[in-house]
């Protein structure tokens, strides 16, 4: 993961002339620059409007609200549909396929948007669904029950996702078993990847 904006240029030089431009044209609309998740970050008041981004087939800009961006060349893609909201991705394949005239645009009103506060509201989330196998576990020890009570609702949802993933009973049971002394402990089913 790159730490200054420079490093990040010179790992992905491959498409180095146009994350160059872009990056000129981010710093001459006045955002702050940063280094985000090891990427390059343009920010309004510490807030994300934007970051550039390089992958081994397509280098582009992350808008961080892009759902809310007019788009009239419909050139924004959402790279998780059905997972991510507000973010949008437009692509390019090479240098030569920047109008940067139309990139600045796109920017302008990202901008705008931030300084007037739009936001793509949050999704409700979905009903936790606790797969029999915890549930017939939690009834019959109360302890266990109170300490999965206990956890966030993003720490139930890893372990109800996780057990009642598996296809086979054996497996859901397997699972349950490895997950049970986690969640009296009070962890998350993935803590040991997080920072």
């Amino acid at each position: 993961m790159a730490k200054t904006v420079d490093a990040y240029l010179t790992d992905h030089a491959e498409w180095g002339d146009g994350l160059t431009a872009l990056r000129e044209l981010l710093l001459d609309t006045g955002l702050e620059e940063a280094v985000k998740w090891g990427a390059p970050a343009y920010l309004l008041e510490g807030r994300n409007v934007v970051q550039l981004a390089a992958f081994k087939g397509y280098f582009g800009l992350w808008f961080q609200q892009g759902a809310l961006l007019k788009d009239p060349l419909g050139c924004l893609v959402n790279a998780q549909e059905g997972k991510t909201q507000a973010l949008r991705q437009w692509r390019f394949s090479s240098a030569e396929e920047l109008d940067l005239a139309q990139v600045r645009r796109y920017v302008d009103e990202a901008i705008a948007n931030e300084k007037a506060g739009k936001k793509v509201a949050p999704a409700a989330p979905k009903a936790l669904q606790v797969p029999a196998e915890l549930e017939t576990a939690m009834a019959a020890d109360k302890t266990l029950a109170a300490a999965f009570a206990a956890l966030t609702p993003g720490r139930q949802r890893e372990y109800a996702e996780h057990i009642g993933s598996a296809k086979r009973e054996a497996t859901r049971q397997g699972r349950l078993e490895k997950a049970i002394p986690m969640i009296r402990d009070g962890l998350g089913l993935n803590d040991k990847y997080r920072c």
